[in-house]
């Protein structure tokens, strides 16, 4: 039943007096009208305010017949547009009218292009035209809104800029360790700018509660009508054919749970999901102090905040006083092209040649410093155990050399002549850092020789022979060529931090070596753990690298701290004010922790009076390349260091002179949780391990002291051995779906160091299966193989493919690499009207999405301008990261031979696409901005900050891209879809309701569909089956063969190649 737009009082349309009994009236024939059916995106918001405002007859007839707006086809008629913005809205569209016609006001005036309404003169000059997009036609509410700030006023000051710009730098190359919720700014909200939006839309229900009564009578009323009418007791009605059902039925799922035969019902559902936690006892003293947080911090980052909000109304430029001093205009910066992009950005180019940074490397030359390593000494020694072996351990402290000189001495050896020198890390920026200190040591240009490789990012060429990489890069690379072939030597470094796909590449590699008598594996480690590793690979030897080790002191805190940041600032300050010898390490979890804790050394260090200078250096993984090396070079006049540090130093970094340690006793850890489905940083202790190896830091190049931020009650109690691997702690969809394309039958037998939960596994699978990546039997479908292609999740990779198939690939291209990169969008605190109002302009209230693809498009409009990323609170470096994957996706897809078309402005094509691969994610309408998930039943709520907040329709159904915990279970990045579109991707889920199938129907309909999927799994078990026992016999069969010394047939290799097939883990 379609929704009737009229006052409460149906009039005739013609304005005519007609006489009514009952709501029935009889019409001539030639007094019937057509009526124009309304736009699902409702123009009911503030209907009864609008109604009572505007008296004019022929604006509300246009209101209420006015559908989508289309552009004229008639050459006589001249259409003038003006646009209107409205807060949260779209924009209102009228025209002028032709100037061919006259309009009589006393006809009955229907809204349409040859009869057009003007609107007044005064509100023409009232808005300014704003270009946008005509999709739907939205409701005029004359909410008086303050006059947009100017460009001058909405651009950030350059402090607050540079620092953003640092913010996006740090995330962007930190975001292989997980989702960290501090540096989103949607999740950060303020508290008080929630509940202001939430108390605006309730007082939009509370006006909207009489005129839905008012509705909800009228529409029973109209049933009755229509009743009587299709009854024969009446003819006709003055409704006339508007409200036919069929126009406006609503669509009803039904929600329904089907798991696939070859999870042989191991699979359980679960509505409430909780993560797998790395700690002893939630509710010990350090959980609950990981759960508080740090008070100073908190305290910091509000001061942070207020002075950020701060303006420089001082600044003339651009302003019209600074016009007449004659002060110019800030300039934009040169527009860079893709393959300047490329160059700029890598971030090996950011090394810069630093001077020495101690005695020892001032006075030796390279080619000393290495003789000077402690694995030099043992040179000879571990080549020749290496050649004797295809598999080895070696154990060495961090700074024996083993990263830098272990590849070096294999490349001098020749085994570089066989094939690349590969090298694996688990983090990206030692992977760079790392392959630029060979390449100075190696002395060729970085890319050449030693290159490296991370997503998004290589620096390698044809000559390149050692090669340092991520994890990630050589599972890649295991896809395209599961023997990898161009490797002559594969090192994982370390190997104790057990990454995810370290432990992957363990099994798969343990099968390659199998098969690979000439490829050598060498797994380095800094910790003495390293007979799991041998038993693992079968007993093979382990290599012990001597080092210089001293002793070190360990002191642990009285009673627990309340709070980890303040306690180790003061044991700082303690130790460099008490005269202790060496320079100071301190370990704290993350990057707001470290610049607080430096900012509050610094200015309690300048308080103090005849307090000795110290330096203090801030180093964390996402830090930029030139402030690392500050923490390398030599203090000037003997100042001492103070080096804050995430647990990047524990064994990727090595400092020198480091003879005293504070452990904060914490640290970040990726950790999948089912209920938002997304992996994210959160704090967590550190492992008794972990303890251990930040206290050596304080004994490589003398005595040292290790301060303990926690009690010795504390440490033997509540902490864990080791920590928990992030094999079994974070989501596996993408190992499962590479390990299916590796050929990986059974992924439960699979050869994983620690196996990860069942659970995990088994929910993976299904969700493979639910996006159509496995089929019904378990094994992967062509569509699977097409995602693995993609480094991406494969949630994602699917929307890429169905947007290809939609012929909508540039815009799906490129909502994809927004979704790749950390947040577009800048929100200081203090200024979220300027930056909510700058969003605005560039919203579109159907979906977040299409936001995300209207803000490239317009910054492609612009030029690739920073000024206008300036001027929208949108980070510049993003979008020109944006730009850059968008250009290397659209290379790999080119390169499959895939035409990428675009769908041009047919958006309702990349909301269906958006669709196919979200309606997992699909949620049904619960109460205004509050959603019910379809499936899991969780309350999801629309967030303040996204384009369908009190856009004043609130459609039915909706899907979302993740959900955000923080006060309640926000959907973040959120589209409106059609419940039929739900139903068509998603049958394994959602069946739309009809009156003509009932309960049992839908029963002996599911029936039959899982008899049909055990048939099919039944039949491939037993293909599988006969092939295994040919196999089988082919592999005990004698082969007699006769062979002719220095005879080959023509066309023949002169080495014979291997056979290769898929082997069952």
């Amino acid at each position: 039943m379609s929704v009737f737009r009229g006052k409460e009082k149906s009039e005739p349309l013609d304005g005519s007096d007609k006489n009514e009994k009952g709501g029935l009236i009889i019409k001539k024939k030639n007094d019937i009208k057509p009526t124009i059916t309304n736009s699902i995106y409702g123009l009911d918001v503030k209907a009864a305010k609008i109604r009572e405002e505007k008296k004019n007859l022929d604006h509300r007839i246009y209101r209420q017949n006015t559908s989508r707006v289309q552009t004229p086809k008639d050459e006589n008629t001249v259409n003038i547009k003006i646009h209107k913005r409205e807060h949260n809205r779209g924009l209102i569209y009228t025209s002028g009218t032709s100037k061919s016609e006259n309009v009589n006001d006393s006809q009955n005036l229907i809204s349409n292009w040859e009869n057009i309404l003007p609107m007044k003169r005064f509100r023409r000059k009232k808005y300014q035209n704003t270009p946008t997009h005509n999709y739907n036609v939205w409701m005029n509410d004359h909410k008086k809104l303050p006059q947009t700030p100017s460009n001058e006023t909405n651009k950030m000051k350059d402090e607050e800029w540079e620092e953003a710009e640092r913010d996006l730098d740090r995330d962007w190359y930190h975001m292989d360790a997980g989702y960290d919720e501090n540096h989103n700014p949607f999740s950060n909200t303020s508290q008080d700018y929630n509940q202001k939006k939430e108390r605006e839309m309730e007082e939009k229900r509370i006006k909207r509660a009489s005129a839905r009564s008012r509705q909800f009578q009228k529409d029973n009323e109209r049933w009755e009508i229509n009743r009587m009418l299709r009854s024969g007791v009446v003819q006709k009605t003055k409704y006339d054919d508007d409200f036919e059902e069929t126009n406006a039925a609503k669509v009803h799922l039904l929600v329904r749970q089907i798991v696939p035969p070859f999870l042989d019902k191991r699979f359980v559902f679960t509505k409430q999901s909780e993560p797998v936690l790395p700690i002893k006892d939630e509710t010990c003293d350090f959980a609950v102090l990981a759960r508080k947080g740090s008070a100073l911090v908190k305290r910091r980052r509000l001061e942070k905040d207020r002075k950020n909000a701060q303006e420089k109304h001082w600044k003339l430029s651009g302003s019209k006083m600074g016009n007449l001093l004659g002060v110019e205009k800030e300039k934009d910066d040169k527009v860079e092209t893709i393959e300047e992009i490329k160059d700029s950005k890598k971030y090996a180019d950011m090394f810069s040649n630093t001077e020495a940074a101690s005695k020892f490397t001032k006075q030796k030359s390279i080619k000393a410093q290495r003789y000077a390593l402690p694995i030099f000494t043992c040179r000879q020694e571990l080549l020749t155990i290496l050649r004797e072996n295809s598999v080895i351990i070696i154990v060495g402290e961090t700074g024996s050399g083993k990263t830098t000189q272990l590849t070096q001495y294999l490349y001098e050896e020749g085994y570089g002549n066989r094939g690349i020198i590969g090298c694996t890390q688990p983090r990206r920026v030692a992977a760079m850092s790392v392959a630029k200190r060979v390449s100075d040591e190696v002395d060729c240009k970085l890319g050449e020789t030693v290159g490296y490789a991370i997503r998004f990012e290589t620096c390698t060429s044809e000559k390149t022979k050692i090669k340092y990489m991520t994890d990630g890069i050589l599972l890649r690379e295991l896809l395209n060529d599961s023997e990898i072939d161009k490797y002559s030597v594969i090192i994982m470094d370390e190997a104790h931090e057990r990454s995810l796909n370290t432990d992957v590449l363990f099994g798969l590699l343990r099968g390659v070596v199998a098969r690979r008598n000439d490829l050598k594996l060498i797994v380095t480690s800094a910790t003495m753990e390293s007979s799991k590793f041998s038993d693992f690979f079968g007993n093979i030897p382990i290599f012990n690298i001597p080092g210089r080790t001293f002793k070190v002191d360990v002191f642990y805190s009285k009673i627990p701290v309340d709070d980890y940041v303040e306690a180790s600032i003061k044991q700082a300050i303690q130790c460099h004010l008490g005269g202790m010898p060496g320079d100071i390490l301190i370990f704290m979890p993350g990057q707001e922790d470290i610049e607080t804790t430096c900012d509050a050394i610094e200015e309690r260090l300048a308080n103090l009076e005849d307090a000795e200078p110290l330096m203090v250096l801030p180093i964390f993984s996402q830090l930029p390349s030139d402030l690392q090396a500050k923490i390398f070079h030599s203090s000037a006049n003997g100042i001492r260091k103070c080096v804050v540090a995430t647990n990047i130093a524990e064994t990727s970094l090595t400092i020198d002179g480091i003879q005293t340690v504070i452990d904060s006793g914490f640290c970040k850890l990726k950790l999948y949780n089912p209920k938002i489905g997304m992996d994210s940083l959160q704090l967590f202790p550190i492992s008794q391990a972990n303890c251990n190896q930040r206290s050596g830091r304080a004994g490589r190049t003398a005595p040292g002291v290790a301060f303990r931020m926690y009690t010795n009650r504390q440490y033997r109690d509540e902490l864990l051995e080791s920590t928990v691997p992030e094999i079994q702690r974070t989501n596996l969809s993408n190992v499962v779906l590479l390990l299916k394309s590796l050929g990986v039958r059974d992924l439960l037998k699979f050869h994983f160091m620690d196996p990860p939960p069942k659970d995990t596994i088994l929910n993976s699978m299904y969700h493979l299966w639910v996006i159509g990546a496995l089929d019904n039997t378990g094994s992967i479908t062509p569509l699977g193989r097409r995602l693995a292609e993609f480094p991406l999740d494969p949630c994602m990779s699917k929307l890429l493919v169905v947007g290809f198939e939609l012929r909508c690939g540039e815009e799906v291209l490129t909502i994809v690499s927004m979704l790749s990169v950390p947040a577009i969008f800048y929100r200081p605190k203090g200024r979220e009207e300027d930056s909510d109002i700058a969003r605005e302009r560039l919203q579109i209230p159907e979906s977040d999405h299409l936001t995300y693809l209207n803000v490239y498009q317009n910054w492609v409009k612009s030029g690739f301008s920073s000024l206008w990323c300036s001027k929208h609170f949108i980070h510049v470096k993003a979008m020109k990261k944006v730009r850059e994957i968008r250009e290397q996706l659209k290379e790999l897809i080119e390169s499959q031979g895939v035409e990428i078309e675009t769908c041009k402005n047919d958006w309702d094509v990349v909301r269906k696409s958006i669709c196919s691969t979200y309606f997992h994610h699909g949620a049904r309408l619960k109460g205004l901005g509050e959603y019910i998930n379809l499936r899991t039943g969780i309350i999801c709520h629309m967030h303040p900050t996204s384009a369908l907040y009190g856009m004043g329709y609130t459609p039915d159904y909706v899907i979302y891209h993740e959900l955000v915990m923080t006060s309640k279970e926000f959907m973040q990045c959120v589209t409106a879809v059609d419940g039929l579109w739900l139903a068509e991707f998603g049958p394994m889920f959602y069946s739309i309701k009809t009156a003509s199938k009932t309960h049992l129907d839908q029963y002996v309909e599911n029936k039959h569909e899982m008899k049909d999927m055990e048939n099919q799994l039944k039949a491939s078990i037993e293909q599988s089956e006969i092939l295994e026992k040919q196999m089988d016999e082919n592999k005990y069969k004698p082969k007699i063969r006769v062979t002719t010394p220095g005879y080959r047939k023509p066309g023949t290799p002169l080495i014979q190649k291997r056979i290769r097939r898929n082997t069952d883990f």
